[in-house]
């Protein structure tokens, strides 16, 4: 079965081995902008859940890919995507509400995940074990093997819908695995732009098997079902927390939420962070889980540093996410840009100041910057997920990372200094899975491992790191 580009935009079902499963349930994916509908997506139902871990089970023992195939068949996807990353791009600015420049960026990512999970399905190996150096076991050799889990469960966000999925599939193909992939049903039309590019990479079918419909139901199903052997979601800590709740003994990868922390020492280049915070802040919106939220900045820099935030700030353009010129375009959903307006509002009501933003028109939300804001607010103490940045004020380094680590969240932190030693106190003081020195909290790079700690979730991303997690470790003991 294959899956035509002129199909992209219509009605689209479920991908289950080489069918393509129709049904009367439907929901439908709009322009965020235009709030014109992109795609009509079949809903499943249990059973289709059902039959697609059927499917991927039956594939995994019957049709094994050797690890230099699925090199070729990664790598290929990754040119694939080269080739179309226009028609893609223009998809996934539509049904997120992201720039036409920033989906690019997406894609150009989501280009390099597949080509590092290529490479990686060719590195997969285990290591000899010094078992000779044990008394009694001078006659054996001993290594491991790093052995596919089997069929691995998908879940994924609305915010980075094509890279984000790519960092779980192709990492599972690299390592052998199959996977039933859900997406987020309100930018589930991309998904099919995927199953295309790996089919056309000459992906056996079976190997990816694609079920729409919500987390509460579709999502539930997938976690139910026992002979899942691993499940690897991005999405809120609530859900993340319900997963690891419900999934017994098998492992889990949860890549869950932030408000990312960010300190501007007196010695920054302020100029350089206030450009980074403001890019990195309201880039897609705010609705990022590194995201730049909450920035302390030295009082001897706070006027300073302000000024220079609010100007780049106010001359973002918002609008048309599909116009180049544009900076910022709407959240996912009016009733999400509601919610974001209600919490600047009631910051304000705390004491909060506005100093600038603060304002909805439908779905989107101007750049906003709060200064007096305390950590008990909301937009400081929970995830904003929205164009908002909080700026609070320290005299002593120290302060400042306390203030940072007041939180449940420990994504990644950000730190601007010229001073090496501020920079390794905060690499060591911060508790977050990851810590950029003269770059925002925002910066990721595909390779790098990406993860955190406390209730920003358990793993780490990454190809080469996501493989180690999507393999189990088998030991080898030969009596010779």
């Amino acid at each position: 079965m294959s899956i035509s580009k002129s199909q992209l935009g219509s009605h689209r079902g479920l991908i289950i081995g080489d069918q393509e499963i129709f049904g009367e349930s439907e929901f439908t994916v709009k322009d965020k902008f235009s709030g014109e509908v992109i795609a009509t997506i079949t809903k499943a139902g249990k059973k289709d859940v059902e039959n697609a871990v059927t499917e991927a089970l039956n594939t995994f023992h019957n049709d094994e890919l050797t690890p230099y195939q699925r090199y070729e068949i990664l790598k290929k996807a990754g040119e694939l995507l080269k080739e179309r990353k226009e028609q893609v791009a223009f998809t996934i600015a539509r049904e997120v509400g992201k720039t036409i420049k920033d989906a690019r960026g997406e894609v150009d990512r989501a280009i390099q995940t597949l080509i590092l999970s290529s490479e990686e399905a060719k590195r997969i190996a285990g290591e000899e074990l010094p078992i000779a150096a044990s008394p009694g076991a001078e006659n054996r050799v001993g290594f491991t093997m790093r052995m596919p889990i089997g069929v691995i469960g998908a879940i994924t966000p609305f915010n980075f819908p094509f890279n984000l999925a790519c960092h779980k599939i192709a990492p599972a193909l690299a390592a052998g695995n199959t996977v039933v992939w859900k997406p987020a049903t309100t930018t589930a039309a991309s998904a099919y732009h995927l199953i295309e590019i790996l089919q056309d990479a000459g992906l056996p079918s079976g190997y990816v098997n694609l079920v729409c419909g919500s987390g509460a139901q579709v999502g539930d199903w997938l976690l139910q079902d026992e002979r899942v052997g691993k499940y690897t979601f991005t999405g809120s800590a609530e859900v993340g927390r319900y997963i690891k709740e419900n999934s017994g003994l098998r492992k889990v990868s949860l890549e869950l939420g932030n408000n990312s922390p960010n300190i501007v020492h007196h010695d920054a280049d302020l100029d350089l962070a206030a450009k980074l915070c403001a890019l990195k802040g309201f880039n897609t919106s705010g609705q990022a889980c590194i995201s730049v939220q909450r920035i302390y900045v030295h009082k001897q820099a706070e006027e300073a540093f302000l000024s220079k935030l609010k100007s780049i700030t106010e001359n973002l353009k918002v609008g048309n996410p599909l116009e180049e010129e544009t900076d910022i375009g709407p959240l996912i959903s009016e009733g999400e840009a509601e919610r974001v307006i209600n919490w600047i509002d009631e910051a304000v009501s705390q004491g909060a100041e506005i100093v600038t933003g603060g304002k909805r028109d439908g779905a989107i939300v101007t750049p906003t910057i709060l200064k007096k804001v305390e950590n008990d607010m909301k937009v400081v103490c929970e995830e904003v997920f929205g164009p908002v940045l909080t700026v609070s004020t320290y005299e002593d380094i120290n302060e400042a990372i306390e203030a940072a680590n007041n939180t449940d969240y420990g994504l990644q932190s950000g730190i601007f200094t010229t001073d090496l030693n501020i920079a390794m106190k905060a690499v060591k003081g911060f508790k977050t899975g990851g810590v950029i020195v003269n770059d925002a909290s925002t910066f990721r790079a595909d390779a790098m491992p990406y993860g955190g700690i406390k209730n920003s979730g358990i793993g780490r991303e990454g190809p080469r790191y996501a493989v180690e997690v999507l393999t189990e470790l088998k030991t080898v003991i030969l009596n010779l």
